[in-house]
């Protein structure tokens, strides 16, 4: 295929929204496939079973598809239009990642995919497949090959053009298009990403333990978050930006210009003491369409019950205390963690000494006798 298609792809993808677009090949990602396979032998991954699931699909397109010839990576800029971190001081606020403060990117650049595969299908009489986010693709490794920038010692892809802020991806096609030039790393002796992480999620450069990263456990975690890691939560309720935010290459980041993915003003900074009065459908009336509707109320009010408890604000205890009655263990659990960090010793004693006796969940049980 001449580059003629390709730059009339590229015209295409860019009239249709998306800010880069780069071309590569299935076999463009053996390495990161090397550090996939390892990064599952560690348990890396936690609880996110799906990694592990076929891993030989998300380690090589053509074990996904393999009628795939070529690969197109796509990129949205998200650039949030102000400091991701400033919200951290604000003790009595919750901070949700940048990317989930406006509506689901999933859809957007879904439909955004299918409309440029179609014009594809159109012009060219090929097969196309089409993927955002939920297939067993390695976006980030597929979009380096392509062009759109490198992964960073946090793992995440970072743009020249863009820094830290870009929705990913792909379209699979039978066409055999010319491929992009390769981004090279220009992380250089920095290390400002690893060093701000308040989890300490990175062993090393370019490996994340998933099972320390805020995202993980905020969002991924099923269960109860680790106390070893609910003080460095802070008021982070959903997501961690921290080491995204700090990358230098964000000096040549750019506000994005799609108005669906900008923060909605309540998501900002949002009031802990409202989000934790949310029952089911309030939860699911807030979040409509956003992405943090699919971890569920419970795991949310879990989140805003660890961000209350480092609030150093006695008035959110009432908060608290009144969710010691909630329906989910998961709640309760964290709940009495909350309790513990903002009232007295003695007045928690005697809480845990009436709930202890009548508490049938053991899970809350043991947050009362180890808080």
């Amino acid at each position: 295929m001449t580059e003629n298609l390709k730059d009339a792809l590229t015209q295409q993808a860019r009239t249709l929204g998306f800010d880069c677009v780069g071309v590569t090949g299935p076999d463009a990602i053996a390495d990161a496939a090397r550090h996939f396979h390892s990064f599952l032998e560690t348990g890396a991954h936690g609880d996110m079973d799906w990694l592990a699931d076929r891993p030989e699909r998300r380690a090589d397109p053509r074990g996904l598809w393999p009628d795939v010839r070529s690969v197109i990576m796509l990129g949205v800029n998200y650039g949030p239009d102000e400091n991701p971190l400033a919200i951290l001081a604000q003790r009595t606020s919750g901070a949700i990642s940048v990317y989930a403060q406006g509506d689901d990117y999933h859809d957007l650049i879904k439909r955004r995919l299918k409309a440029l595969a179609r014009w594809l299908v159109a012009a060219e009489g090929c097969e196309v497949k089409v993927f955002v986010d939920t297939a067993a693709v390695m976006e980030k490794p597929l979009a380096q090959a392509a062009g759109l920038g490198w992964q960073g010692k946090h793992t995440n892809l970072v743009s020249r053009e863009f820094g830290s802020w870009l929705f990913l991806g792909a379209i699979f096609t039978t066409l055999d298009l010319p491929r992009s030039d390769a981004d090279a790393d220009h992380c250089g002796s920095c290390q400002a990403c690893l060093d701000i992480c308040p989890t300490s999620a990175f062993p090393a450069p370019y490996k994340l333990d998933a099972r320390r990263c805020i995202s993980y456990l905020t969002i991924e975690s099923k269960g109860p978050i680790p106390r070893e890691f609910r003080k460095a939560i802070g008021n982070r309720i959903y997501g961690c930006d921290d080491c995204l935010a700090v990358c230098p290459w964000n000096k040549f980041a750019q506000a994005g210009r799609e108005t669906k993915l900008a923060a909605r003003q309540e998501l900002r900074a949002p009031s802990l003491a409202d989000l934790g009065r949310l029952d089911d459908a309030a939860f699911r009336a807030r979040f409509t369409k956003s992405p943090v509707k699919r971890i569920g109320r419970d795991r949310f009010v879990r989140n805003v019950l660890i961000a209350i408890g480092n609030s150093n604000d006695a008035a959110l205890a009432a908060e608290a205390e009144r969710l010691l009655d909630d329906e989910s263990p998961l709640v309760r659990g964290a709940a009495v963690w909350a309790l513990s960090q903002l009232i007295g010793r003695e007045a928690f004693e005697g809480l845990a000494a009436k709930a202890i006796g009548t508490e049938a969940d053991e899970t809350v049980r043991a947050e009362w006798q180890h808080a």
